[in-house]
């Protein structure tokens, strides 16, 4: 893909200057500059799917809610 970018003389300047250092020219130092800037790898998300503890409590007959609820009033001073 071809593309027209406005630099600064600052900017441009050394980019020249990074193009003659390393011998290239400057649309490969543009795409060396992109893909420093780009991510190598997308994030990838987590699937707590595959962990050994999703769906442990799937045949319980037990409400989470309440369950969680119980265990936090063990620590709260109130009850």
């Amino acid at each position: 893909m071809r593309t027209i970018v406005d630099l600064p003389d600052e900017q441009l300047q050394a980019l020249d200057a990074y193009s003659k250092k390393y011998g290239v020219s400057r649309a490969e130092a543009v795409r060396r500059a992109v893909a420093m800037f780009l991510p190598k790898q997308r994030r990838r998300r987590l699937d707590f799917r595959s962990h050994p503890a999703f769906g442990s409590w799937k045949d319980r007959e037990v409400d989470s809610v309440e369950y969680q609820r119980k265990l936090r009033a063990e620590w709260d001073h109130r009850s």
